[in-house]
This record gives C-alpha cells, sequence and structure tokens, in this order.
C-alpha cells in the first residue's frame, strides 16, 4: 500500500513501533486481538487497528501539499476535511478557510469565491451540483481533490447498479457529507433513499409487501429520496450501498432484510431479477478497526476510552461497541481527562457534552481499552495515554514497558 507523507506532529514514537511490531507478525491482518502494554499500575489494552487510514492519510498529504504549493493564495476547504479537531485546526492555523460546515451551512458566501482561489474537495467527497457550481466558477479541483478511494468505490457501485435498473438503498446518516455526496451520485445513476437503520428498513419492506400504506414512503422519508420516486415502480429492484463508516453489522442486517423481502415477494428463484448482492461496501479501515473493537470485547477491564472528533461517525460506532460491555469515554483528547477523579466526554446519541466523577477505580491496577477513529492522529492518542499515565506517578516508562510487551528489543 503507498506510503503518505504527513506532518510528523501527527506520527508517535510510542504508537509506531507497535504498529509496525504488529504488522511484522501478522502482514495478513488475520490477527485482531489487541496489543497488551503493562505500565504497572495501569494496563492499556490498545486495539490492533486505529488511527489514520488510508484515506485520511491520502488527504492530509493533498491538503499540506496545497498550502505548499500555494504561498500567497487564499486556500478553501468546501468543509472539514476530516472530522477531527486537531487536523481542522491545524489546517486553519496555516490560513486554509472552509466554504460549508459539517451540516452543509454557507461559512463563505459562493460569491466571495472565485478562479484565482484553491478548493480542496474533502476525503467524503462532494455532491454533483457543487462540483458542477466549481466548474462554472472556473475552479480546477482535480489536482487537489481528496475523496477517498474507498468512497469512490461506493459510487462506483451505485453506477453498476444503476446501470442494471436496481433502485439504490443507501445506509447511512443522511445529513453526513459523505451519504450527502453518494446520495448526489447515487441519484444521478438510479432512484435512491437514505435510511439510517433496520427500523426504516422494515418500513419499506412492509410497503413492498403490501403490509404498509405506500404513502407512509413520502412521508417517513420525505426529503431523503430522489426527484420522481414511484413506489410501484421503483421498489421492484433493489440493491443497498452504504457510508463507509457505519457498523458493518448493520449493513450486512439491512442488506439480508431486504433480500428476504424479495424472497418473499417474487420467490427464491426470481431474486436475482429483484435484489442485487452488492456485499457491503464499508472500507478496509473500518472494517479492520470494528473487527479489533470486537476483539476488546473480549478483554476484562474496568473502561474504555474512544478518542476522535466528536463528529466522526466511524468513532462513534467504535464508542456505542465497546459501551456494550465497559464503561466508556469518547474523548477527542487528552484534554478531556481533566483531573484523576473526573473527566469530559461525549454523547454522540444525544450530542451532548458530559462530565463525569470517579472515571478511575480506585484499586491498585487498572485495565483500559483505548482505541480510535480513522481520522485520529497517533500522536493524539498518546498524549491520551500520557495523560492517563500521570495519575499515576509510579508508572513504569514507556521505553521499558514496550520491551516488556516484547514489541521493542
Amino acid at each position: 500500500m503507498k506510503q503518505f507523507e504527513i506532518p510528523s506532529f501527527y506520527k508517535s514514537e510510542f504508537i509506531a513501533p507497535i504498529k509496525n511490531h504488529r504488522k511484522s507478525l501478522d502482514p495478513r491482518k488475520r490477527d485482531f486481538s489487541p496489543t497488551v502494554v503493562d505500565f504497572g499500575q495501569v494496563r492499556i489494552i490498545l486495539a490492533r487497528h486505529f488511527g489514520f487510514c488510508y484515506g485520511v492519510e491520502n488527504a492530509i498529504e493533498i491538503a499540506y501539499k496545497a498550502i505548499e504549493e500555494n504561498q500567497g493564495k487564499r486556500i478553501f476547504m468546501l468543509s472539514q476535511m476530516i472530522h477531527n479537531p486537531v487536523v481542522n485546526q491545524d489546517l486553519q492555523d496555516r490560513g486554509l478557510s472552509f466554504i460549508l460546515d459539517t451540516e452543509g451551512n454557507q461559512i463563505t458566501p459562493w460569491e466571495d469565491v472565485t478562479a484565482d482561489d484553491i478548493v480542496i474537495i474533502p476525503a467524503f467527497g462532494t455532491t454533483l451540483a457543487i462540483e458542477e457550481l466549481l466548474e462554472s466558477k472556473g475552479i480546477e479541483t482535480r489536482q487537489y481533490n481528496t475523496t477517498c478511494p474507498f468512497v469512490e468505490k461506493v459510487w462506483k457501485m451505485a453506477n453498476k447498479l444503476g446501470t442494471d435498473d436496481y433502485s439504490i438503498i443507501i445506509h447511512g446518516k443522511f445529513k453526513h457529507e459523505e451519504t450527502q455526496a453518494t446520495f448526489s451520485h447515487s441519484s444521478a445513476e438510479s432512484k435512491s433513499i437514505v435510511i439510517k437503520d433496520i427500523d426504516e428498513a422494515r418500513i419499506i419492506g412492509d410497503i413492498i409487501l403490501g403490509k404498509r400504506n405506500k404513502e407512509d414512503f413520502y412521508t417517513t422519508f420525505k426529503g431523503r429520496f430522489s426527484s420522481g420516486f414511484n413506489v410501484d415502480e421503483d421498489l421492484v429492484k433493489v440493491g443497498v450501498i452504504n457510508q463507509t463508516t457505519m457498523l458493518a453489522s448493520e449493513t450486512h442486517e439491512i442488506a439480508e432484510y431486504f433480500k428476504s423481502v424479495m424472497i418473499q415477494k417474487y420467490g427464491e428463484a426470481e431474486i436475482r431479477q429483484h435484489y442485487a448482492d452488492t456485499r457491503d461496501t464499508l472500507c478496509y479501515a473500518t472494517n479492520d478497526n470494528q473487527q479489533s473493537t470486537y476483539e476488546l470485547l473480549n478483554q476484562e477491564a474496568d473502561l474504555a476510552i474512544v478518542v476522535g472528533g466528536y463528529n466522526s461517525s466511524n468513532t462513534s460506532h467504535l464508542a456505542d461497541l465497546c459501551a456494550t460491555k465497559f464503561k466508556t469515554y469518547f474523548v477527542n483528547g487528552p484534554q478531556e481527562l481533566v483531573e484523576e477523579n473526573q473527566i469530559r466526554h461525549f454523547d454522540y446519541a444525544s450530542k451532548s457534552h458530559l462530565i463525569s466523577d470517579d472515571y478511575l477505580p480506585k484499586k491498585e491496577k487498572i485495565n483500559v481499552v483505548v482505541t480510535s477513529g480513522a481520522s485520529c492522529p497517533d500522536s493524539v492518542i498518546e498524549a491520551v495515554i500520557d495523560r492517563l499515565l500521570s495519575f499515576y506517578p509510579s508508572n513504569i516508562d514507556k521505553a521499558t514497558a514496550l520491551k516488556s510487551a516484547g514489541v521493542i528489543g
């Protein structure tokens, strides 16, 4: 896989040897068990896979290259390049500005953006309408287009489904930038709809089977289906794709559900005429991170700390998985570990910031699960671990702990 040039301050002298060691032992990525590093009073149980993925490193390399190559020019990002506050703040500190926020609201008026400006398309991609707007302004975007290759893979699947006359069901969060981009590209290929979960899938399934009034489709999914969607005609052949950061298990459940609906309505012999077996279209990093988190659930621990941007979809899913077994704290950096007996953290479901006291158990030795999303720098993970260790001054130093774990000689 290609190696990218990313700023050294995103790297970690503690995390890098762990990742390199695991890669040397398991180059085919068949072992998802965690790495355990014992610091004496604190035992860190670190996920097998976490942190920057291929698409994020590609986007970071392109963004910093744009800064280097365009000194004196105004440089804009369509929206947050990735969902991590450390990365986005550093880019802003270097003079970059946003055109839109993560909800699609205007920050910089379009009339203020000209052909003399540089515009970076984020890793999530963008809609066809924005692509056309930029082109109409004479803005060249190909050179600094950081759209993740795995997002583009989803768009290619949408194209294939459309070519074969399947309507497209997108499993995603409708307001997420990636889902907005995918919906735009998908709608250009075929009739499309965005659903958020299995419950919404069942609404559509009941409509297909005639168990529910078809008018419910237009009210329940208002604003989330493509223009001219006709329930009678456009739910006869369907295929499922997804936002690349959704939970694989949920997408699989949705896809299998629609397959069962089509078998029930049309029979097993006719299934290929009504259902496209697309598998899921998750990116490799999302799959690896989720599989690694499932392995974490086989461990015994006192708590879990999940690190990443609070608007990061893939990180929120890791936090949800951890919370099925551990007391879990979703934080965006070391500053959230306020002190030994207080932590600030985020509840993604309610979009609320919480403060918890006495989050570290009063015991001789604690076990802490640690992981992060695909847009979180390794340096931030290390800083969170350092902050945690600072509450236990008698801990073993990092070099000694890595040697004891067999990571370094």
